[in-house]
């Protein structure tokens, strides 16, 4: 029987096993998990013959390396980075035959912060709830990758994309989040609301796939005090006593105290995963119903 695995060589910084998540537990205080960067985990999964919401792994700014243990059908995708097969150079955003016993190394991100490797048959991690997904927050889902651990692979679905090229957006150079109002806007004032609206912030260092953390001119608050916890749902525009918005990524936590001044709708959150420290940050106030986005093949 073919031994059908990977075997972890070089971890990287932060190194998980995603999907597209487990939504509809947050009753459970369970967030949905999944990939930040749901196009470009889609498109890896594509690229070597995956169903879309198969388990990859997403690398965090210093990518990973993993040995094949049979010949497996390999992409990476998300942000642009060197990638090798036994130190010989292949292809970001193509599917690549790695043979049994080789090294798939995927290099520092080149430009952004998350990189995506799929490979041929998915990561079979056990699911919890569903899903495969890592989930910082909780807990649920297999532990980030370390240094010589070993992930079963699930077995191929079918031939990889044919494909000459894959377009890739390049780096974030500032990062537009359209945002919905409220529910807690007023407990900010009109100079509060006109800062986040006009104000110039940058992603903090301190952000993880919980939350995107800026810096900043801090919001003005029309009221002191906390609310009672109430449900956050992702995309939720969070502003601690610091004044500082923090917007709610995949593994944020279900409820909490603090306002929300608005929510950034999930179609406008892929960006946010491959912002870097640093990078500005401009919040656009939308309406309610929102045009719809175009959609590329």
């Amino acid at each position: 029987m073919t031994d059908r695995a990977l075997s972890v060589v070089r971890a990287g910084a932060l190194t998980t096993v995603q999907d597209l998540g487990r939504p509809g537990h947050a009753h459970l205080g369970v967030p949905r998990a999944g990939a930040l960067d749901e196009p470009a985990h889609r498109l890896a999964n594509r690229l070597v013959g995956n169903p879309e919401p198969a388990a990859a792994l997403e690398t965090t700014l210093t990518g990973c390396a993993v040995r094949l243990r049979a010949a497996t059908t390999v992409a990476v995708t998300g942000a642009a980075c060197p990638v090798t097969v036994d130190g010989r150079p292949a292809p970001w955003g193509a599917p690549v035959r790695v043979p049994a016993g080789a090294v798939l190394d995927a290099g520092p991100a080149a430009h952004g912060l998350r990189s995506y490797l799929a490979f041929a048959g998915g990561v079979a991690a056990e699911p919890v709830l569903g899903s495969r997904a890592t989930d910082l927050l909780s807990g649920l889902g297999p532990d980030p990758l370390a240094d010589g651990a070993v992930l079963p692979l699930g077995p191929p679905h079918g031939p990889p994309a044919a494909v000459d090229a894959v377009p890739h957006p390049g780096p974030v150079a500032e990062l537009v989040l359209p945002f919905l109002p409220g529910p807690r806007d007023d407990w900010f004032t009109a100079a509060g609301l006109r800062t986040l609206a006009t104000g110039r912030f940058r992603v903090s260092a301190a952000s993880n796939r919980i939350g995107l953390r800026t810096e900043g001119t801090p919001l003005e608050r029309a009221r002191d005090g906390e609310l009672p916890s109430e449900g956050m749902p992702l995309g939720a525009l969070q502003v601690p006593p610091n004044g500082l918005p923090v917007l709610f990524l995949h593994d944020h936590p279900t409820t909490g105290g603090y306002p929300v001044v608005g929510v950034v709708p999930e179609r406008f959150l892929a960006p946010a995963a491959q912002a870097v420290p640093g990078t500005p940050v401009r919040f656009v106030r939308i309406s309610r119903r929102p045009a719809p986005a175009a959609h590329s093949g």
